[in-house]
């Protein structure tokens, strides 16, 4: 194994997002949360939306999870992007282990929750300082950053050309299927509209022109998580 791939696995495993590490989730069913009012107004307030004005979604993605081996990629949390780049690993382990063609491979990411910002580009995380909101270092140095960990380089981010290799657009190349929730990509639509003053609907088409091109807005994150099982694919909790 390359010296700096090493170092890179050792640096994850020791801050906790170990690229094999199952979430804790798996063992243990934590307390229920007390509800957030502030939660509770904004569910009230989506149950009063117009679904009439909803914006109309690409589902043929679907007649993509055509592979011998298939698998969808739960990632409803940033992790330092650990979820996007569990998909890489799959893939290269399924091709390494099980000798697969690039054709025996069916992968879909499902971004959601709290980790929509990993479909924004970089120019996004820099102009609303998303690292700052959302307490994101840089995976391997643990210094401050103002780019989106999935789409870092070798060349200009110091990551291990294997994982650059992992980013969410190189994924996307290689025709991966990248879904993200149409309700939580709100919150992207809500520091848009904070920083730069601008109503819902200009907001929201400034943030759709920042996001990563070949990502899918679906109605929402659970809707293309079930779809994809319904489709044979294997479920990963990826973050």
């Amino acid at each position: 194994m390359p010296a700096d791939r090493r170092r890179f696995l050792q640096h994850l495993t020791f801050s906790g997002i170990a690229i094999g590490a199952l979430p804790s989730a798996l063992h243990a069913s934590p307390a229920a949360p007390v509800p957030d009012p502030d939660a509770l107004n904004e569910l009230h307030a989506l149950h009063e939306l117009d679904q009439s004005a909803a914006p109309p979604f690409d589902t043929t993605w679907m007649q993509k999870l055509t592979g011998k081996y298939k698998a969808v990629f739960d990632t409803p949390e940033i992790n330092g992007g650990s979820g996007v780049w569990r998909a890489g690993m799959w893939a290269t382990h399924c091709r390494d282990l099980l000798h697969a063609e690039p054709a025996d491979l069916s992968a879909a990411i499902v971004i959601r929750h709290a980790a929509m910002p990993l479909i924004m580009n970089h120019e996004f995380w820099d102009t609303y300082d998303v690292a700052k909101t959302y307490k994101v270092l840089h995976p391997l140095t643990d210094k401050k950053t103002r780019r989106n960990p999935v789409l870092m380089t070798a060349d200009d981010d110091q990551l291990p050309p294997t994982f650059a290799s992992y980013a969410l657009h190189k994924q996307i190349e290689r025709g991966v299927v990248v879904l993200g929730c149409n309700l939580a990509f709100r919150s992207m639509v809500a520091l848009v509209s904070k920083q730069d003053k601008l109503s819902g609907t200009a907001a929201r088409e400034k943030a759709l022109a920042m996001m990563v091109p070949g990502v899918l807005l679906q109605p929402n994150g659970i809707f293309p998580v079930t779809m994809a099982q319904h489709l044979g694919c294997s479920f990963v909790a990826a973050s």
